[in-house]
């Protein structure tokens, strides 16, 4: 006679597995603790609690292509360099995934990437905490992209990434496509006054366009003073450019920097709610927005600009920084009239100690579309 053959109880598995182990105790660490809580436990390790360029105390910002954590100035360098070299996100003000912070940890921190990139550093100084821009942009710009003190003998899990990173990516971060309207910057003369702060935009003459061409000659050599968070909310009743219909989406332009957000299919009252962030230069130009049609054989079609001056904003952020209320306070309103692009009364707002600003714009050198954006300033300090 046969016994029939007894299945095993999964209670008393055997636990001699040191890889199955490990996999629980990884999968109990995710579940029982979010991503932020992981991340901020990673930033309170030793060698992560300063700059992994400067040296600056508590840093709150990173570099997810390298598993750095860096200060806010560095990391206006950082971003000067491009998302397929350094990929920033802020600890705080960004969103974070179980899996950005596994690649964090994969890549071991500042310490083990810094006996990496640093290797060869020799008789070269790394910048301090008050080290000038200069200074910062020459070490980051020869540790990074040139790698220079790299070790060559080191594996790397992650230089330059690109499907790991890709993947993790949000596509707002994307590199605005190759078009002359992207690359131009603002150089025009700017009405400063509260009254005029959303002027409308012009064609820029040939000689504006050399000289912006002459102004960035030096990328990353700028001093930065703080950040915008820009959410490109909608559009309606945009221009179309395809038949009956468009594929739009946004380019943002701050200085020499540019991020645009995804493509919307066939829509002429897009939907976007995209967060992108810029870093703010010391001298403050005009917030740059562009809307283009994506076409995949030809370039793709303009569909309006506007131009919006963020001093204002700025201004209130710096004047309220460190403002603890927690009531809504009007800081500023600025009426819509024919001689702006208003087409509603915009406000600036203090809510619960961040500065915000709701605008609703119709868009210029087009025969019609409007574009409704929320700007918040976050200083420097934060």
């Amino acid at each position: 006679m046969t016994t029939p053959t007894e299945k095993p109880d999964p209670r008393n598995r055997s636990s001699s597995d040191p890889s199955e182990n490990w996999s629980c105790r990884e999968d109990d660490q995710r579940s029982s603790a979010g991503p932020l809580e992981r991340l901020e436990e990673l930033m309170n390790q030793p060698g992560n609690r300063i700059c992994a360029d400067c040296g600056s105390p508590e840093p709150k910002w990173v570099s997810l292509n390298h598993g750095i954590f860096i200060c806010i100035k560095c990391s206006g360098v950082h971003r000067s360099l491009g998302a397929h070299i350094s990929k920033v996100l802020s600890v705080k003000l960004d969103l974070w995934t179980d899996d950005q912070v596994d690649l964090m940890v994969a890549l071991g921190g500042n310490t083990t990437v810094n006996m990496k990139y640093e290797a060869f550093l020799q008789d070269i100084k790394k910048p301090r905490p008050d080290s000038s821009i200069e200074e910062r942009s020459d070490f980051i710009r020869r540790k990074y992209e040139h790698m220079q003190f790299f070790n060559p003998n080191e594996k790397v899990s992650s230089s330059h990434p690109s499907t790991t990173l890709s993947s993790l990516s949000r596509p707002s971060t994307a590199p605005p496509p190759d078009k002359k309207n992207c690359e131009k910057q603002s150089t025009g003369h700017r009405i400063h006054a509260f009254g005029h702060a959303f002027h409308s935009s012009r064609k820029k003459k040939e000689t504006e366009h050399k000289s912006a061409k002459n102004s960035n000659s030096a990328p990353g050599m700028v001093e930065f003073i703080g950040l915008i968070k820009v959410n490109i909310v909608r559009g309606t009743n945009l221009a179309v450019r395809d038949m009956i219909t468009s594929d739009p989406y946004v380019i943002l332009s701050l200085g020499q920097q540019s991020m645009k957000t995804r493509v919307i299919k066939n829509n002429l009252n897009p939907v976007w709610n995209e967060r992108l962030m810029l870093s703010i230069p010391d001298t403050v130009p005009p917030l740059k927005v562009l809307v283009y049609d994506k076409d995949t054989f030809t370039p793709d079609d303009h569909m309006g600009e506007a131009e919006i001056d963020i001093q204002p904003l700025v201004y209130a952020a710096q004047a309220y920084e460190n403002s603890k209320t927690t009531e809504t306070i009007q800081l500023g309103k600025w009426l819509a009239t024919n001689d702006n692009t208003l087409v509603k009364d915009s406000v600036i707002t203090l809510t619960h100690g961040k500065v915000k600003q709701e605008i609703t714009l119709r868009l210029q050198n087009v025969e019609r579309g409007v574009l409704e954006i929320e700007l918040e300033c976050v200083p420097l300090s934060q």
